[in-house]
Order: C-alpha cells, then sequence, then structure tokens
C-alpha cells in the first residue's frame, strides 16, 4: 500500500477503535502490578521478558536489577499478587516455560572480553533451582520449540560501547546454543554451540545473537542486530539451513529533530534495519522489530520470507500513530518509537502481531492477514515496554514494563494485563487527525484547557515539553475518542514564540485567548501573562509585578479564568505552590483586570502535604456562581493521595492589595478524581492538569503525559458530566 494511503487507513482505524459496533473485539487492559511488591527490599527491581505457565495462571518475569525471576499470580486477570522472588545469582535476561519447569538464561560475566552465562532450571511449584549448566558465555534470549524437547539460546557476548565508538568486531564472537532436553531435564551432553560467524556482512567475525524464534519445523531463527542478520538454523541437526541480511531502507515523513517541536516533514536516512526481535508468522515468513542499536533502527517493523524477500515494511507508521496519540519521543528522534519487543498469538481464528515501542511505550496491534497486516489498535503499556506474552487459552496479553523510576520519586517498573473482548477500546482517549499535508498533529504535555463556545469544543495548551512550539489545540470532545482537529501555534512578530510554559488558558471574549506562562526568571521565561489573537499572533505580554514577584519561585501560574467582560473582565491565576511570602498550607489566586491594570489577591487553604511531597494547583475555571480549581499531590502510583476537583464560590473572589494581608476563600470538595484514574486500570498517573466545563455544563478532565520524558506517554481525557 503507498505510504499516503497507509496512512489514511490507520488514522481511520485510530479514529474508529472506540465507536466500532457489532462483532469488534479490541484489547483493554485490565490490571497493572507493580513487581516491586514481590521483593520490596531491593533498591531497584524491574519486569522485562516475561512469560506464563501452561495453565496461564502465573507469569514469570525476569529482573535483571534484582538478579532474580518474580512470578505473579494470575488466577484471577483483573486483580494480579504477588507469588514471590527467586535469586538467580546473576544477571537474567530471559525466561521461557515447559511444564513445571522455568529455563533461565542468566548472564554472569565479569567483562566484556570474558563473558560467561548459565541455564538455570528452575522448579516453579517450590520455586527453587534444580539445576545449573555452563553456556559459556552472556546469553540473551531463550525460546522452545513447539514439542517442548529443544531449547535455543542466543548468546550474545555483547559490545562493549565505550570501546572503539561501539563499534565490530570485537571479541569475542556470539553463537546460538541448543539444548536438547530429555523428559524435560537438561544434560551438559545435551548442549551444543551453534557458531554463526561467517555469515553477514558487517563483521562477520563477531556474530551478536540477540533474538531466537523457533517456527513449526523446528527452525531457529536468530537475529544478529548489530551485523543486520537474520540466520536461521535447523535445531535438530545444529545446523545452518538459511539467513538473509535485513537490509537498509529510508524513511520520508518523520520528525528528525529533537527541538522541542514535533514536526513530520522529515526525511531519515537511509540506515540498516538492525532488527532485534523476531517471530515466526508461519514456516515461511517471520516478523522482526527493527530496533536498532548500533549504526541504524528503521523505526518499525517488517516482515521477511525465508530467502529475505520483504513482503512488508511499515514504514512511518509506528511514529505516526504515536505521535496521533500523544505517545511520540521528541527527544528519541534518532530511532523514533524504538520497536524492540514481539509477540505473535492467535486468539480464535486471527493471527495477531504485537509491536513493543519501548520509547513510545505502546504495543501496536496488528492482525496479520497472510498479506498486509492490518491495524487494529495501540495499547498503553507503562514504561519503556520490554517482553510481551500472549494467553490466547485465557485472551489475555501480558507486557513487561523495564523502566524503575522509583529513585527519582517516578513509579516503578510493573506488568500489565490486557483482555480480547467484544466491544470498544478503552484507550486511546484523545487523539489527532492529519495536518493538510497529510502529517500527524504532533501534541503532548497538555497542561490547560478552556471551553469554547460551542458545547463539546476545548482548547487545550501544551507546556515547556514542546517549547519549540507551543501552540494552542482545538479538540472536539463530541467524537470517541475526542479529537484534535486543529493546532494554532503561538507566535510573536509572525515567528514561532520562545521562552514559554504556557500553563493555562481562557478565552478573552473577542474570538482570542489569555494565556498563563509559568516563568523561571532563572532562565528568562517570564511569569506572565499572555494576550493572542484568533491566528495565535501575540498582542500582548504582561508580566507579574514586582509585588508579586518578590516572593517568586519555580511553580508559578497553573490557571487562568475569566470572570466579567469588556471594562469588567477580571482574569484569576491560580499559583500552584507557596511561594516565599504566603504561609504554609496557602496559596494565592492572583487576580488582574486588563482595563485598569489592577493586580490584587486572595488565599486559597490546601489540603495536607503527604509526607516527602507537596501539594498545589492545577488549573482554575469558572462556570456559574463557582470557580472551580484542581488540586492535587505530586506523588504516582500507589502513593498518590490527592487529585480533586474543589470550588470557590465566585462571592469571595474579592481581592486584597498585593503585599498587604489577603483574605482567606472558602472551598468544597466536588470530586475526587483517584476513582476516575484507578477506572484506566494502569497506575495513577500524577499530573491532572486541565478542566473545561462547556456551555452545557459538561466538565472535561486531562492530563499531562510530559511528553513521554519519564512517562508512559498517557493521556486520560474524560468528562465528568455536568458540574454543579
Amino acid at each position: 500500500m503507498h505510504s499516503s494511503k497507509l496512512l489514511t487507513a490507520l488514522t481511520a482505524a485510530l479514529l474508529t477503535t472506540t465507536a466500532s459496533v457489532g462483532a469488534a473485539e479490541y484489547f483493554n487492559r485490565v490490571a497493572s502490578f507493580p513487581v516491586e511488591l514481590n521483593n520490596p527490599e531491593a533498591e531497584a527491581s524491574s519486569s522485562e521478558i516475561i512469560t506464563a505457565t501452561d495453565d496461564g495462571m502465573t507469569l514469570i518475569y525476569s529482573d535483571s536489577p534484582a538478579g532474580g525471576i518474580g512470578f505473579v499470580g494470575i488466577s484471577d486477570a483483573k486483580a494480579p499478587k504477588e507469588a514471590g522472588f527467586l535469586d538467580m545469582e546473576g544477571e537474567p535476561t530471559s525466561v521461557t516455560v515447559i511444564g513445571g519447569k522455568a529455563y533461565v538464561a542468566v548472564n554472569t560475566s565479569e567483562s566484556y572480553t570474558e563473558p560467561s552465562g548459565k541455564l538455570v532450571v528452575v522448579d516453579i511449584a517450590g520455586q527453587s533451582v534444580d539445576g545449573e549448566f555452563d553456556l559459556g558465555g552472556q546469553p540473551d534470549s531463550i525460546a522452545h520449540n513447539k514439542d517442548n524437547t529443544i531449547l535455543a539460546i542466543a548468546v550474545e557476548n555483547e559490545r562493549d560501547e565505550d570501546v572503539n565508538d561501539g563499534d565490530i568486531p570485537q571479541a569475542p564472537s556470539g553463537y546460538l546454543t541448543l539444548v536438547t532436553l530429555a523428559d524435560g531435564a537438561v544434560t551438559q551432553d545435551g548442549i551444543k554451540k551453534v557458531e554463526l560467524t561467517g555469515l553477514a556482512a558487517v563483521a562477520a567475525d563477531d556474530a551478536e545473537a540477540e533474538f531466537v524464534a523457533f517456527n513449526e519445523q523446528d527452525e531457529v531463527a536468530v537475529t544478529l542486530q548489530e551485523n543486520n542478520y537474520v540466520a536461521i538454523i535447523d535445531a535438530r541437526t545444529a545446523t545452518v539451513v538459511g539467513g538473509f541480511d535485513a537490509g537498509e531502507t529510508g524513511i520520508s515523513g518523520v520528525d528528525t529533530r529533537d527541538d522541542g517541536r514535533i514536526d513530520f516533514s522529515g526525511e531519515n536516512k537511509v540506515v540498516p534495519r538492525e532488527p532485534d526481535a523476531v517471530k515466526w508468522l508461519d514456516n515461511d515468513r517471520l516478523v522482526v522489530a527493527n530496533e536498532g542499536d548500533w549504526n541504524g533502527g528503521s523505526r518499525g517493523f517488517t516482515i521477511f520470507d525465508r530467502e529475505g524477500s520483504v513482503l512488508f515494511d511499515s514504514g512511518n507508521a509506528l511514529d505516526v500513530n504515536a505521535a496521533q496519540m500523544g505517545h511520540y519521543p521528541d527527544g528519541r528522534n534518532k530511532k523514533g518509537v524504538e520497536p524492540e519487543g514481539l509477540e505473535v498469538a492467535t486468539f480464535g481464528d486471527t493471527q495477531y502481531i504485537f509491536i513493543a515501542e519501548e520509547r513510545s511505550s505502546l504495543i501496536a496491534v496488528y492482525k496479520d492477514t497472510g498479506a498486509e497486516p492490518e491495524f487494529v489498535q495501540s495499547l498503553p503499556s507503562g514504561i519503556s515496554p520490554e517482553g510481551l506474552v500472549a494467553i490466547p487459552e485465557r485472551n489475555l496479553l501480558a507486557t513487561a514494563n523495564e523502566a524503575d523510576l522509583r529513585e527519582d520519586g517516578g513509579v516503578g517498573s510493573h506488568a500489565m494485563l490486557f483482555e480480547l473482548a467484544g466491544g470498544e477500546a478503552s484507550y486511546p482517549t484523545l487523539v489527532s487527525d492529519l495536518d493538510e499535508d497529510g502529517h500527524p498533529i504532533g501534541w503532548g504535555a497538555l497542561s490547560g484547557a478552556v471551553a469554547g463556545a460551542e458545547p463539546g469544543t476545548i482548547y487545550a495548551v501544551s507546556d515547556s515539553v514542546l517549547s519549540g512550539e507551543p501552540a494552542i489545540y482545538t479538540i472536539d470532545a463530541t467524537q470517541t475518542p475526542a479529537v484534535i482537529t486543529a493546532k494554532t501555534p503561538i507566535t510573536r512578530n509572525g515567528e514561532r514564540a520562545q521562552k514559554l510554559d504556557l500553563e493555562g488558558i481562557t478565552l478573552d471574549g473577542e474570538g482570542g485567548f489569555w494565556l498563563a506562562n509559568e516563568g523561571d526568571t532563572g532562565a528568562l521565561t517570564p511569569h506572565a501573562l499572555i494576550h493572542v489573537d484568533a491566528e495565535g499572533e501575540i498582542q500582548d505580554e504582561i508580566a507579574f509585578p514586582s509585588e508579586l514577584l518578590a516572593g517568586e519561585i519555580r511553580s508559578g501560574a497553573e490557571g487562568v479564568a475569566a470572570i466579567g467582560e469588556g471594562d469588567d473582565l477580571t482574569l484569576w491565576i491560580a499559583i500552584q505552590r507557596e511561594w516565599k511570602d504566603d504561609e504554609k498550607g496557602f496559596v494565592k489566586l492572583v487576580s488582574y483586570k486588563p482595563a485598569s491594570e489592577e493586580w490584587g489577591a486572595v488565599r486559597y487553604p490546601l489540603e495536607a502535604a503527604p509526607e516527602g511531597g507537596w501539594v498545589g494547583l492545577s488549573e482554575i475555571t469558572v462556570h456559574g456562581d463557582n470557580a472551580y480549581i484542581v488540586e492535587r499531590d505530586n506523588q504516582i502510583g500507589a502513593k498518590a493521595g490527592l487529585k480533586a476537583i474543589f470550588r470557590v464560590p465566585v462571592a469571595e473572589l474579592v481581592p486584597a492589595e498585593l503585599g498587604g494581608e489577603l483574605p482567606t476563600v472558602s472551598k468544597e470538595e466536588v470530586r475526587d478524581l483517584i476513582p476516575d484514574l484507578q477506572a484506566f486500570n494502569g497506575y495513577v498517573v500524577d499530573k491532572v492538569e486541565s478542566l473545561a466545563i462547556d456551555s452545557e455544563g459538561n466538565g472535561y478532565v486531562i492530563t499531562d503525559n510530559d511528553g513521554v520524558d519519564d512517562s508512559s506517554g498517557e493521556t486520560f481525557f474524560w468528562s465528568i458530566g455536568s458540574i454543579q
């Protein structure tokens, strides 16, 4: 299919995933499990490669940082439970299961030049080690054949990226290890080494074996990632029977610059695909994830026949899809979404392909049609998905997401569960359309919103994550999912405006907008109100007065709302946290009257802050007789305790002069948002940033995904119904 037709088809599928009727089936997330629960004493933990027991009731994952494997009970898939952790005395890299045994590949290398590793056999019921077997090198992937008689292990002996700029060859070479099982038992005599040198055109004497997969004929496909090669080995005879160069490709219609701006008008140079994961679709077709690890990475996935002919290449489709869902990693433009992991499985009569995108934190789902695959949906999968396992007999898919950000106050690694069922897709909740040039309207880090004159029309702004092109986004909330239909860049004298960190937006009553800019004097970013016209051109910039700035800190304006019109217009600005002149537990709601240029403020009482965290404001909007304010803590996951909407009577918004004693307003809780966030079946995100109330009184809430920066990229947009 021509690339423009492919994008049109992808967009159509994306916009209809939650609007289909009839017999449509989609995967939806049903649970999320924080793997730290299995090993709470570990400083860091991760779920990387994941598999399931034969009965589909237990997940087993490799945990490299903690040096072991973890077990998750999923007899109730919607309520996974910690089920144990077993130390491997090394760095587990992969795991597979046959019957009552888990076979774990473990890296024990002391250096890159003296690699070592072992195969550990684990009794699952007893969570004990049955035996250990030397592999002679550093293992990566492990898999078994359909008859449960042969194991294949990719022994990578990975390169040192600090030597010779990471260039290969670097001795020693990797290879494939085959293990013939005797009634499920491993013996040292049953272990065979298959050399893979001399096959690839790139660094032929240093085979960098990465991933293995069996077909039904007991043939093993092995990716040699840095060598840009796929080898095919007959596991019964331990001989190389085929293989091919993965080739090179260039891509147009992609974002190539890390510039705080999502712009898909660029072109990626021709690079080697350098595939990571591989799976057989049948005995004659393979699919690879083109992650790249040295000189390449083509941002997508490719289907080859066994001779190496390209049957399908996804081109820029994964990047485009991620951009439309707000998941595009602008800071990783060298390799885009970075497809890494793969799973192929048949549910009912349909064979699905699942592609794990490490940098966008999405799982792209396609149907294998035998020809060009059909895009179905993309799933939100925590931060940095790497491993996947399908459990078709239970209609389940499990993913392992490796990032553990707890040390920096973020969320830990999670395993997530998805169920295939009839009905609608629950994610995404917000997508963008294509622009007039056929490129995706790139977006992310939505930080403030206001309703337009028409019911269901919402305007939102993005914060400094996309500082290269600050913009106003027009959202049609009458569709499901809601759709960003237009993007209006903010300009200063006709050029893209700089030094903006937009956190709030409200209507000016004349077709334009007032924007709240969160300042940082040290970075020359002003604490200010910005007045723009309907085209986004700045008409006026009003800096905060010196009386206010005397107590400034970094956490400034987080929302702006308008009361009145014309000469009676008053703008109210929510200041996120206590400034230096504020009593602890109180923040300012600052007022500004454009007609008279008068400033003032009132005090807003905050809820109690959690231990080690803080509480602040994220949004203000006015509807009827009340101002509605989003108040939240800065906690994420299980630590999240406050994400709520409060209301303040407009009658109490009577400002006093800055620098003097300020009146304190009263407040009343309207809605606890934590149950809403929990209903998405992931972990509770930290940044509820936007609230808009339309002309019919319907409230809409939006979370800020930080532009996929130490974030899963998930943006939640939902209606909370009528606001009273």
